[in-house]
Order: C-alpha cells, then sequence, then structure tokens
C-alpha cells in the first residue's frame, strides 16, 4: 500500500450504502485516503434518505452522482469494499477485499436509514484504525 491508502465502496446502485460509506470516509479521514465509490448497475441519482440521514450528521453528499463501476476503480484501489454486488465486482490479485453485510436502504425512509448510517460509520472508523489512519 502507497502512503496514501485508496478505498473503493461497491454497491449495485451506488446510490445508498456505498455513498455514505464514500461520505464518512472522505468526512472522517480527510486527505488521508482517497476515496472512489462505484456500482455495478448505477441508479439515477443517490437515495433522498441517504443524502437527509448524512446531512443530519453533518455530511453532505448531496453532490454526488452514481458511478458505473469500472476495471480500472479496481485496479486503482488498495482496498475494495462491496456491499452486496454479488459477483459483478472484478477480483486482482494484490488487493485488499471486504465484503460488508448491510442492509440495502432503498425504498426506505430515513428512520430506516439511520441505523444502516450508524453501522457505516462504525466500520469506516474501523477501517480506518486498522489502515492506521487518523480521523478528524
Amino acid at each position: 500500500m502507497s502512503d496514501k491508502p485508496s478505498v473503493l465502496f461497491v454497491c449495485v446502485h451506488n446510490a445508498g450504502r456505498s455513498q455514505m460509506a464514500a461520505g464518512w470516509l472522505r468526512a472522517l479521514a480527510g486527505d488521508a485516503v482517497e476515496v472512489r465509490s462505484a456500482g455495478s448497475l448505477p441508479g439515477d441519482q443517490v437515495n433522498p434518505a441517504a443524502v437527509e440521514a448524512m446531512a443530519e450528521v453533518g455530511i453532505d453528499i448531496s453532490a454526488q452522482r452514481p458511478t458505473v463501476l469500472t476495471t480500472d476503480a479496481v485496479e486503482a484501489s488498495d482496498v475494495v469494499i462491496t456491499m452486496g454486488c454479488g459477483d459483478a465486482c472484478p477480483v486482482f490479485p494484490g488487493k485488499r477485499y471486504l465484503d460488508w453485510q448491510l442492509e440495502d436502504p432503498a425504498g426506505k425512509g430515513v428512520e430506516s436509514v439511520r441505523p444502516i448510517r450508524d453501522e457505516i460509520e462504525g466500520r469506516v472508523r474501523g477501517l480506518l484504525a486498522e489502515l492506521e489512519v487518523p480521523t478528524s
């Protein structure tokens, strides 16, 4: 791993879980980590309930857009974290892969998205500790 680790979050639509995880990582690590997120079948927009839930904790993901998963994004990342994308994520030797089993926030209201947001925060904090990246 280089001095600045890179992390790619992948879920199917790149509209909820992966966007919240990327938001947490950017907020907690600042410029110390390169952050990417993508989806195997990206949606049209970030889930409004995810945007609202993140805004409640002071993290703005409203300008983010779902992005299609590319081989280049996987190759350029040190850690690839999947969240329900199944076999759609290409596997390359030398990459660290983690699969976070998280409830899908699609179609849920903000009340149901908050616990998912909070679980993602805990996992991101754990990841940063493993990567030995201080949090802000």
